[in-house]
Formats: structure tokens, sequence, C-alpha cells
């Protein structure tokens, strides 16, 4: 079962604040699941945030923001989302894409 998402992202990235932000808090409100945000500008997020990206994410030394993961109760981390580096007018497409997806449809409603 879906437990939480989690959204790696920094205040300064167009693609993250307010687009992606504004984006996650829908798709979390649409699963009902907390949302957990981790700006890579905090020391302290930033350890989890890497860790997450290494593990399950589009890895890279810089790697691109954001990037969103879902997790689940059984220690599952899926990588669901990752930003685009071209105009946030591509990163706004993907999410419409994405909200339009079967696989979103499938987890709104429980597969």
């Amino acid at each position: 079962m879906l437990s939480r998402i989690s959204v790696v992202l920094a205040d300064w990235c167009p693609h993250c604040v307010p687009l992606s932000l504004e984006k996650t808090h829908q798709l979390a409100r649409g699963l009902n699941v907390p949302l957990r945000v981790l700006d890579i500008d905090d020391v302290k997020q930033e350890k989890i945030a890497d860790k997450l990206v290494k593990e399950h994410g589009d890895d890279a030394e810089d790697y691109l923001i954001p990037q969103v993961f879902l997790e689940y109760d059984d220690g599952t981390v899926r990588h669901i989302f990752t930003g685009f580096s071209e105009a946030v007018n591509v990163t706004e497409a993907k999410w419409n894409d994405f909200f339009r997806s079967e696989f979103y449809r499938e987890e709104l409603h429980g597969k």
C-alpha cells in the first residue's frame, strides 16, 4: 500500500517551485497520502534526497530536479518523475501527461 510521496527539489528551481510543488501536492491529495518535501539546499534534507535519488532515481553528479517517488509500506520505492532541463513548459507538459496516464489512474483507483 502506498504510504507517502517524496519530492526532491530546490526553492530556486522554476521547474520545482511552484510548478512541481503544486503538482506533487495535487498528487498526494488525489492518492490520499502525505507528501514529504526534500530540499537539496537544506543539509539534513539533502542527505536523504541524495540517497533516495542514488538508490531509486535518475542519479548523476548534478542530478536533475525535481524528482518524485512513491513510497510503499513494504519498503518499495518507485521513481515516477524527473523534471526536464528544457523550458519549464516542457516539465509542465510532462506533468499533464502524467496525470492523464493509465499508471496514475490505476494508482488513484487502487489497481
